[in-house]
């Protein structure tokens, strides 16, 4: 019978340790993670990335929900443990959940510390810990102007440059004389400040908060001295505080944080800790390379392992921030027991030092150009002897290539990848298992230098060294995502080939590195299913993005539009008055005529957007949707005195043929009634202009931030045709296009004669719209299963007339 193993905290460390666990012996524990965030587990360190604009908080998880499902784990989020009963080993949650344990391992890492001056609790005075923190960051700077961070280490210079990014005036903060003095000596400290303020950030050193000054939100700081700072934002990166008042309730042995072992073992048998809320030796870390090793060490000591255990770390620093490349590890002060190695070319802005106690090396700081840094820490965790080195080139050996030598004297379980933890064996036993050619695929595979990117050098090294000659550095292969080398074309064949009937099938058969996928393949993986298998793949609406599973664009205060169809840009008055009549209701802040001649509500709040669509009962416009979004099109010659046909009319025609089918991105079609182009149809994904004689057709344009204008296609003599044409078109796009892909990009690519000589064959043509009209059949079915009462059934038999 398993084992209970509960885990108090869901992030990076904890999560890193049962991953060590599964992968040791899946059938040792039933696992249960409960966790006060409403998100499952993701790379905490990435935040500034976020904050900075690099990346999404979507591409940040590590593991998603499916992982903790497919490993039968129980997963509790947005739940917070009150109480632990050691004497009954169970825990009691503010949800009122008893949950019994065998094991249990508290990992509820650590908090923002907030200053305790008076104004601290004022809206807008905010730590930077989670993505909560992160999100309010970014919100506040669409609203406001100037932030003020105090605290010039490394967490908040990543802060000050994220909100600098998202275009707010910032000012640091600092008590000390220099920045990051844990970290740098005086020179690199300087050079690290001038570089920032080249920047644009401002500095006020030497400086102690006293108070924060507002009414109910933050006006300002006053310091010590009397002077003062506006702000409407002020960031608290001054430290972080272990979370030990669970453990300290239940008895445990609590000093600054949770007092542990060298098998991370709390003073009660049956508790472990690990990350930033333990203890070890005296010692809380903050960093992520020694939470990953405490992790490692507790997973083999609870599957059985023989461990030595953990016996502390060597703390290394790099700072995630555009132009300031920096590296520190070990001592970054000279004293009488230690020489100095120094290396400055205050040209290039390039600081090395290297400090060396008993011919060891004891300590590294680099600015400027950090590339020796895994190389010069590695030979101090592992005390090289540098006797044979020479130090003019920054002890490099006499003769050879000092970074080959240490790419191949480093042992197997030396972390390379600090930000995801990867060893240097995980590195080589990945190369050789699956073949792999150069970097970009070591990454896709084992996540090395997928985060900050800074060992790209080493795994590089680590690649050479592998392969010897075979080794090409210049060897790339895109592939349709971070998850695999394959590109879009390969993995279709393989699903055609293989009869793969579920992205799960294809990431597990094709090998993707990561077995939930990412944003960029679960979305994509969906798409190319249901349009391969149309009818027996179901459509997984959790793979797709948010404004499809809202039926609304996201805006940028969070809510969504709501914009229904009308075809042709015509309506009637009772559908006037129902939208009048919901925008009243749900206080809708705008109602506005679209680009596309459609009336669109904004600013629907999330909770209310299904019922929003409920009480209008009309057809979605796909405002959102990677699908035929409208078909813009003239009065033409029914009102029009230029007009030459019926425009308007063919207009709906086209889209109530083309429209509810998944395409690769969004597509726009234009029929404008006279070669004036009313309609902008030269622009379009398919545009056509009707002529005297008949309809000339056009494709692949694009009206977007690169103005693209359409190829012409052919010209033909009725509407029958011109919806033959566009409906085979909309089809070969569906079939060869890769996901996210606009039609311009694609015509560029497949090459506009090429797609003229498809959709001219008459077999093919004729093959490519019955395809068309099977998928659109599985499309009307699953849309019809769907309506909910006898309105909507009634206006899709009107739609389908």
């Amino acid at each position: 019978m398993k084992r209970k193993l509960v885990m108090i905290g869901n992030g990076m460390a904890g999560v890193r340790c049962i991953e060590e666990i599964l992968k040791r012996n899946k059938e040792t524990f039933e696992i249960t993670i409960i966790g006060d965030e409403p998100y499952p587990n993701y790379n905490r360190i990435m935040l500034s990335h976020v904050l900075q604009g690099k990346t999404e908080v979507s591409e940040i998880n590590m593991n998603d929900w499916e992982w903790y499902q497919e490993n039968e784990i129980t997963l509790f989020t947005g739940e917070k443990v009150t109480e632990i009963k050691t004497e009954d080993k169970k825990m009691k949650t503010d949800k009122d959940r008893v949950i019994p344990y065998d094991e249990l391992i508290i990992a509820t890492g650590s908090s923002a510390f907030i200053l305790p001056v008076p104004g601290s609790e004022l809206e807008g005075v905010i730590g930077f810990r989670n993505i909560q923190d992160t999100e309010f960051m970014i919100d506040t700077s669409k609203r406001y102007k100037k932030a003020a961070v105090i605290g010039g280490g490394l967490l908040g210079l990543e802060a000050a440059r994220g909100l600098m990014d998202r275009g707010m005036q910032v000012q640091v903060v600092h008590l000390m004389p220099r920045l990051m003095e844990q970290q740098l000596d005086n020179p690199a400290a300087k050079m690290l400040k001038k570089d920032l303020e080249a920047q644009g950030m401002e500095f006020l050193m030497e400086k102690q908060t006293a108070e924060i000054y507002g009414g109910e939100r933050v006006e300002g700081i006053t310091f010590s001295d009397g002077s003062s700072i506006e702000c409407d934002l002020v960031v608290m990166a001054v430290g972080i505080r272990p979370n030990v008042v669970l453990a300290k309730q239940a008895g445990l042995n609590v000093n600054r944080g949770v007092v542990v072992n060298d098998q991370m073992q709390t003073s009660v048998p049956s508790i472990y800790a690990i990350g930033e809320c333990a203890e070890h030796n005296g010692i809380t870390y903050g960093l992520v390379a020694p939470l990953y090793e405490q992790g490692i060490e507790l997973a083999k000591y609870l599957t059985g392992e023989n461990t030595a255990g953990y016996h502390g770390s060597i703390l290394s620093t790099q700072l995630k921030v555009a132009g300031c490349d920096l590296f520190s590890g070990g001592k970054i002060e000279e004293d009488e027991n230690t020489d100095a190695i120094i290396v400055q070319d205050q040209f290039s802005g390039v600081y090395k030092k290297v400090l060396v106690s008993d011919n060891k090396v004891v300590g590294v700081v680099l600015y400027g150009d950090a590339s020796d840094g895994t190389r010069l820490f590695s030979m101090l965790k592992k005390e090289t002897d540098i006797s044979d080195f020479t130090s003019a080139a920054v002890l490099q050996k006499a003769g050879e290539d000092a970074s080959e030598e240490m790419i191949a004297e480093m042992s197997p379980d030396e972390t390379v990848c600090g930000c995801n933890g990867v060893t240097k064996g995980t590195i080589v036993q990945a190369i050789l298992e699956q073949n792999l050619k150069s970097f970009e695929e070591v990454k896709t595979c084992t996540k090395a230098g997928a985060s900050c990117g800074k060992c790209k050098g080493v795994v590089e090294g680590i690649l050479s060294n592998t392969l010897g000659d075979s080794f090409d550095p210049a060897a790339v292969k895109t592939g349709m995502c971070g998850c695999t080398m394959l590109t879009r074309d390969e993995v279709v064949a393989e699903i055609k080939e293989k009869g793969l009937q579920s992205p799960k099938e294809v990431r597990n058969v094709l090998g993707f590195a990561n077995e939930e996928g990412c944003h960029v393949c679960r979305p994509a993986l969906n798409y190319y299913m249901r349009m391969i298998r149309p009818g027996e793949y179901e459509d997984d609406k959790a793979s797709r993005l948010v404004n499809e599973r809202m039926n609304g664009n996201i805006q940028n205060n969070g809510t969504f539009s709501v914009v229904p169809r009308m075809y042709g840009g015509t309506t009637t008055g009772d559908d006037l008055i129902r939208l009048g009549e919901v925008a009243n209701k749900y206080n809708v802040p705008l109602v506005k005529i679209t680009g596309a001649s459609r009336v669109g509500l904004y600013g629907v709040k999330k909770e209310d957007v299904p019922q929003v669509w409920e009480d209008l009962g009309m057809r979605s416009g796909y405002a959102y949707s990677k699908s035929l979004r409208n078909v813009k099109s003239c009065v033409g010659a029914q009102f029009c005195r230029f007009g030459t046909q019926d425009s308007l009319g063919l207009g709906i025609r086209l889209e109530k043929e083309l429209e509810m089918v998944d395409t690769p991105h969004k597509m726009k079609i234009g029929v404008s009634g006279c070669p004036r182009n009313c309609a902008e149809a030269l622009t379009k994904d398919f545009g056509v202009v009707c002529v005297e004689n008949g309809f000339q057709l056009y494709f692949g344009g694009n009206g977007g931030t690169e103005v693209r204008e359409c190829d012409s296609f052919t010209t033909v003599k009725t509407e029958e045709e011109v919806i033959t044409m566009a409906t085979a078109f909309m089809q070969y796009y569906r079939e060869t296009g890769i996901y996210n892909e606009r039609t311009a990009p694609w015509v560029d690519r497949i090459g506009a004669e090429n797609i003229k000589l498809v959709l001219l064959n008459e077999k093919q043509n004729t093959a490519l719209i019955e395809r068309f009209h099977h998928a659109k059949g599985t499309y009307e079915e699953a849309w019809s299963s769907t309506l909910k009462n006898r309105k909507e059934k009634e206006l899709y038999e009107i739609v389908k007339k």
